[in-house]
């Protein structure tokens, strides 16, 4: 049995902020530790129509660096900038 179950941060300041996110887990020895959360990454948006991007991975900033240049985009005009529905439409009203 677990003696002492209050937990401390290991790092950062001492309050709850988005940044500062732990979860306490019991390691074999029966200690109770707090392990760090990362931050969730949000989707890539469409510059016009704000939807998420289709083809471009949720991930965050230092992840995303670190991709390939082939995986962070898709292949085709304003790929990874705008979706495939407003891209359409521009064509259209530039031919039209």
């Amino acid at each position: 049995m677990v003696k002492n179950v209050r937990i401390t941060y290991r790092r950062r300041h001492s309050y709850n902020t988005k940044s500062n996110h732990i979860r306490p887990v019991k390691t074999p020895g029966g200690v109770l530790v707090a392990r760090v959360i990362a931050k969730k990454a949000s989707a890539p948006k469409c510059d016009a129509c704000q939807r998420p991007l289709q083809g471009v991975p949720r991930l965050r900033p230092k992840q995303l660096r670190a991709l390939p240049k082939c995986r962070r985009s898709v292949s085709r005009a304003y790929g990874g900038n705008k979706c495939a529905k407003c891209v359409r439409d521009r064509i259209l009203r530039a031919f039209l």
